[in-house]
């Protein structure tokens, strides 16, 4: 067991991690686990946890904290009239069959390669917040059909593979479409919560060898750092929401892109061995 000069440090980063996500969360709409699992993967591999499946459990725990989350910000943005719920409705089957594919792909690969695979992505996530624009469009309507069904399964298996709410997908697919951007991140928060929730109970029930386990962990989800997380997440998600209906968050999703490019190449990098 770790000394607890050595905890101390970790349970701050852990508490200043949850805050952060919780606010990022509600104001950009690209969900927490953006920060949370390269916050994870590194407070575990200073407790001595770095191993084959440091990935899976960083992926799992971070989509069970989103399933709060999200709840929380959808509440919060719902109340200022901003989800487009029958976007969610629509959706929801084809996110969820999505996140379940993600689960059972993501048993099956070792932490570099979903180390790669998080980088990768991040990398192309970041691209976009830095450089897309508001006028972009795919279409004026969102898909139906079975161009949904393919959008939504996508969304939610690469979502559980970077072990991040829908956001990140979620909002450029909508503005995209013509959604205006308070009801993009509004509506992808939402996103969150349909991931999270299945692929999260999957999670549960993932083999992690239990000598490579961290403490509280129940198949591949950490309950340690799950309860210090959402101890901020609930207090500053709303506060995200809030911020997101008074101001214009394009300068800080620029800065946050850059961060994201920086955080998803480092991991990128130590995936393949540099």
């Amino acid at each position: 067991m770790p000394e607890l000069s050595t905890l101390l440090p970790l349970i701050a980063l852990l508490l200043a991690l949850g805050a952060l996500a919780g606010v990022l969360a509600g104001l950009l709409g690209v969900g927490g686990g953006i920060v949370l699992v390269p916050g994870f993967f590194y407070v575990f591999s200073a407790l001595g946890y770095d191993s084959p499946y440091l990935m899976q459990i960083c992926l799992a725990t971070s989509l069970a904290t989103i399933i709060v989350t999200s709840a929380r910000s959808v509440m919060s943005h719902h109340k200022k009239g901003a989800v487009e719920w029958p976007i969610l409705k629509g959706w929801a089957i084809g996110i969820g069959i999505g996140a379940i594919i993600g689960v059972l792909v993501a048993a099956q690969l070792r932490s570099t390669v979903l180390q790669g695979i998080f980088g990768g992505l991040g990398i192309m996530i970041g691209l976009y917040m830095g450089l897309g624009r508001a006028d972009w469009r795919l279409a004026e309507t969102m898909p139906t059909g079975i161009l949904r069904a393919v959008y939504s399964t996508i969304v939610g298996f690469l979502s559980v593979l970077m072990g991040i709410g829908g956001g990140s997908f979620g909002v450029p697919l909508m503005t995209l479409h013509g959604r205006p951007i308070h009801n993009a991140v509004a509506t992808a928060a939402g996103f969150g919560a349909l991931i999270a929730l299945p692929s999260c109970i999957a999670f549960l029930f993932v083999p992690i060898p239990a000598d490579v386990r961290p403490p509280l962990t129940i198949g591949a989800v950490n309950i340690g750092a799950f309860g210090v997380i959402i101890a901020m997440t609930l207090l500053t998600a709303p506060i995200g929401a809030s911020i997101a209906h008074k101001m214009n968050p394009k300068p800080l999703k620029r800065v946050f892109a850059v961060f994201l490019i920086l955080v998803a190449g480092n991991m990128l990098r130590k995936s393949l061995g540099f």
